[in-house]
């Protein structure tokens, strides 16, 4: 049986070229899925694109660090940064608070909650979640927001990790290679959590690109699609868009790389799709938890 492939575009509702690329893939039948940003500069655009186009799945990325909050500020203080109006600018700064226990999970939950709730009442079907930088690796983090996303009867998320397969295309420098076997230690405690081990939010067996981020481009975009296993259910994150004069106004490393990922999809995927035992395309909405 051939695997499942989701294609997903983190970073919706960013910037309106964001928005345009994420379109633009998903018409060309190279991506399924993309993640919107509830507090995102082009969020009201994203989401009349979303609304015009059903057939693609839209999750909500998950802001904890490097954005603005939903909530009111008073709300959530051990979220925010040094000027107590957004989140802390740095991953780095987040992880250490959060591993100091500086940070408080309920305030997680209830930001989280506003987050995927903002989407629902804009009229978004929210078919799962994940987080910017993918903060939920960690068990502070995942806690909360699954039972953020079990109040919001959202049922699907990222599985974070990068399967093991992928460690054999050499597409990351050895820092960063060290740095995802580090934190792929986690992947035990992520399975465990109850609404994982249980079935009632699902997930994939994998995310692929995590460790290509900034270095997806078409070579290695095919191996990694050429190493999938022959089945099993995948994701395949990137970061799409144009490298405009509103991507100049927004705080992100991915620039001329967004780009490059924009083509990358183009050129790759619809030659995997002619492949015998090609994976078949999907997005988060079409798995079921458990009980359903």
């Amino acid at each position: 049986m051939p695997p499942k492939l989701i294609i997903n575009a983190d970073d919706f509702g960013l910037t309106p070229g964001i928005n345009r690329a994420v379109i633009e893939l998903h018409r060309a039948n190279v991506l399924t899925s993309a993640t919107l940003m509830a507090s995102g500069p082009a969020f009201d655009d994203a989401v009349g694109l979303a609304q015009s186009h059903p057939a693609l799945g839209v999750g909500c990325h998950i802001v904890l660090t490097d954005g603005a909050p939903v909530s009111p500020l008073e709300s959530i203080p051990t979220l925010l940064g040094p000027d107590g109006q957004s989140f802390r600018p740095s991953l780095l700064d987040f992880v250490r608070a959060l591993l100091r226990g500086q940070i408080d999970e309920k305030e997680i939950e209830h930001e989280a909650l506003a987050q995927i709730q903002r989407l629902q009442k804009a009229g978004v079907k929210v078919t799962h979640a994940d987080t910017h930088k993918h903060t939920h690796l960690f068990p502070g983090v995942a806690r909360p927001m699954l039972r953020a996303m079990e109040r919001c009867s959202v049922m699907a998320i990222r599985n974070p990790f990068e399967p093991g397969f992928t460690h054999r295309v050499m597409h990351a420098g050895l820092t960063r290679y060290l740095q995802i076997s580090l934190l792929n230690s986690l992947r035990p405690q992520f399975q465990r959590h109850l609404q994982i081990a249980q079935g009632r939010i699902v997930t994939t067996d994998g995310t692929v690109g995590v460790s290509a981020t900034g270095n997806l481009n078409p070579e290695t975009l095919k191996q990694i699609l050429t190493a999938l296993p022959t089945d099993g259910v995948f994701e395949l994150v990137c970061h799409p868009g144009y490298n405009d004069h509103d991507l100049d106004g927004v705080n992100t490393r991915l620039r001329a790389q967004r780009e490059v990922e924009q083509q990358a999809l183009y050129a790759v995927i619809p030659s995997v799709l002619l492949q015998p035992d090609a994976p078949a395309l999907i997005h988060f909405g079409t798995l079921q938890p458990a009980h359903m």
